[in-house]
């Protein structure tokens, strides 16, 4: 992994197949961004837990 980047948190496998199943393809960088989308809301769920004092990550805050 480069200094800088990210793990992938997606099961590339998993996310090619259900596109698939959708009648769909998936583009060679298709996979990086969902997982930057899942980090950002991850960030988010995590700004909130801890602006109402927790320090578990509830589905409300997602």
């Amino acid at each position: 992994m480069a200094k800088g980047s990210k793990e992938v948190l997606v099961v590339a496998s998993k996310v090619k197949s259900y596109i698939k199943s959708k009648k769909c393809m998936t583009s060679s960088d298709s996979i990086g961004a969902l997982s930057e989308k899942v980090y950002a809301l991850l960030d988010s769920a995590i700004e909130r837990t801890k602006a109402n004092r927790r320090t578990t990550v509830k589905p409300q805050d997602l």
